[in-house]
C-alpha cells in the first residue's frame, strides 16, 4: 500500500479523517526543507515545492489503501489540490496533495511557511477543532 503524508484535515482529529476509512498511522513525519505552505482561505493548507526558500511541513504519515485513496480522500480534497510526491526529511517519498500549479497565483493563499505546522497556525489564528 502507498504511504500518504497527510498535513491537514486528514490528520488525526481533523475533519477528513474519517475518508481514511480506518488506515494505520505510521509516523509522525516532516517534509524534507524544500516546500512553502500556505492557508487557502483558511479553510485548508497546501504545500508548494519551491527552489529555495523553503521549509519543513509537519505531517503524518499513514498506509493507505489505493481504494480509500481513490474512493474516499481524493474525492473529499479541495480542487485547489492534486495528488503529487513530496520528499520526506529523512529523503523518503511520500504521496500528498500539494497545490495545483494554477493556483500558485491565487490571491487566497496566506504564506504560513514560519508556522510549517497547520495546527499551530490554526491555534495562533484562534480556531478550534
Amino acid at each position: 500500500m502507498p504511504l500518504m503524508f497527510l498535513n491537514g484535515g486528514g490528520m488525526r482529529g481533523g475533519p477528513l479523517h474519517e475518508q481514511l476509512r480506518g488506515a494505520p498511522l505510521l509516523c509522525t513525519a516532516r517534509s524534507a526543507p524544500k516546500y512553502r505552505y500556505f492557508s487557502v482561505g483558511d479553510r485548508f493548507p497546501a504545500m508548494h515545492e519551491v527552489a529555495s526558500g523553503g521549509a519543513a511541513v509537519l505531517g503524518e504519515v499513514y498506509d493507505l489503501p489505493l481504494a480509500v485513496l481513490r474512493e474516499h480522500l481524493i474525492p473529499a480534497e479541495p480542487p485547489e489540490l492534486e495528488l503529487g510526491v513530496i520528499e520526506l526529511d529523512d529523503g523518503g517519498a511520500c504521496l500528498a496533495t500539494v497545490l495545483r500549479k494554477s493556483c500558485v497565483d491565487s490571491a487566497e493563499l496566506v504564506d504560513i511557511t514560519e508556522f510549517g505546522d497547520w495546527r499551530a497556525y490554526r491555534a495562533a489564528r484562534g480556531f478550534t477543532g
